[in-house]
């Protein structure tokens, strides 16, 4: 056996014969939920022109759903495949950027960023995405954010363009 059709087990440092097969890329999926209110609203338009683009959803008061919040992380090439993500430490960065500050809001009202955008599935998850990006740990890519806010809405963002 050549150098080449060998490689190093990493537990044991043994060289073992190079089958060719490689680990497929890994993905972790996290899920939250929360509560939320929200109407579909734009406040530069007059109501009538709200009621007219998004029926009863334009008015108030508002109305709720249990959101699902599916956050998707892998590791760099060097990352364990048993262990991509202390889950520690993810549920605390999920706990403090998607819970705390959405669970029981009125979206348009409490949260800024809402407060002129739609606070819309596709909205929500690139606003999740975003402060989810900044607080992992190197070595650790967010993949993916999807919101849901039914069994047959959601809406995936994976980044900037």
């Amino acid at each position: 056996m050549t150098t080449a059709e060998a490689s190093l087990d990493r537990t044991s440092g043994q060289r073992i014969a190079d089958s060719g097969w490689r680990p497929l890329p890994l993905t972790l999926t996290r899920t939250v939920t929360f509560f939320a209110l929200h109407r579909l609203y734009r406040p530069e338009w007059s109501a009538q022109r709200n009621r007219e683009a998004f029926g009863p959803l334009s008015e108030e008061p508002p109305h709720g759903h249990d959101y699902h919040c599916a956050v998707t992380v892998s590791g760099g090439s060097d990352a364990p495949p048993d262990l991509l993500v202390d889950l520690v430490q993810l549920d605390a960065i999920l706990q403090e950027e998607v819970v705390a500050p959405l669970d029981g809001r009125y979206l348009n009202r409490d949260v800024p960023a809402f407060a002129r955008a739609l606070p819309t599935c596709e909205a929500m998850a690139a606003h999740v995405y975003e402060r989810i990006v900044r607080r992992l740990p190197a070595g650790v890519r967010l993949e993916r954010v999807r919101v849901s806010e039914d069994p047959t809405l959601h809406a995936d963002y994976t980044g900037p363009a």
